[in-house]
């Protein structure tokens, strides 16, 4: 949880972080909602304000919630794209998959712009480069405008457009894992096509092929 005392009281917000955990700065992603209550006034902060940051992190986006797998899929619409880019700036997560494919769904080009910066920056990386390079598959698609990847994630994978166009097999439990982050319509569909396939949901308690993110709400 991240936020600003407003009027003398506290006014909070679940917020996924973006950094790794060898970064020393803390990272989020936040866009201008109109009329948000915490993002109206987000937007106006200035070098050296202090924000309000929750001392205890909690999520079920953590690699051990999953069963080993070859190709791991990270799904996320709008500002859901936060807690991957943690995780694509991960070294362990590039020893543990063969690829690591990050699918980013946004209604316009320039929504999708940080997503695209993280992964160019990750790309140039003295360090990184050669840990990524075949491995990290970058996917923006958007609904609203031409683009060369449009359309709504759940009805890329249903289609097998997605993985055709990045050159991988279909979407396969036995193989595959699966995470999930953004809108409740979008979780709630990759959820019900996901089941579909067999999938089974992984938590703290026990490891599955797909985790959702229910802690974090697109608005």
């Amino acid at each position: 949880m991240i936020g600003l005392q407003v009027n003398g009281r506290p006014l909070l917000r679940a917020y996924s972080m973006c950094n790794a955990n060898h970064e020393e700065q803390l990272e989020f992603f936040s866009i201008k909602v109109a009329n948000g209550p915490l993002t109206s006034v987000l937007q106006k902060l200035q070098p050296g304000d202090e924000i309000l940051v929750g001392g205890k992190p909690t999520g079920t986006l953590i690699q051990d919630n999953l069963h080993p797998g070859k190709t791991l899929y990270l799904l996320g619409t709008g500002t859901g794209l936060a807690p991957f880019i943690s995780i694509i700036k991960d070294p362990d997560t590039y020893e543990r998959y063969e690829h690591v494919v990050l699918v980013h769904g946004c209604r316009t080009i320039p929504e999708l712009g940080y997503g695209e910066m993280v992964v160019n920056s990750l790309h140039e990386d003295e360090f990184f480069s050669e840990l990524v390079a075949g491995k990290l598959l970058y996917y923006p698609t958007v609904t609203r405008e031409p683009f060369r990847n449009t359309g709504r994630i759940t009805t890329l994978l249903q289609s097998g457009k997605l993985e055709a166009d990045l050159g991988l097999p279909r979407l396969n439990k036995e193989t595959d894992r699966v995470m999930l982050c953004g809108s409740p319509a979008m979780l709630d569909d990759l959820h019900k096509f996901l089941q579909s396939q067999e999938f089974d949901e992984g938590n703290h308690h026990e490891p599955g092929h797909y985790v959702i993110e229910k802690a974090f709400v697109e608005k």
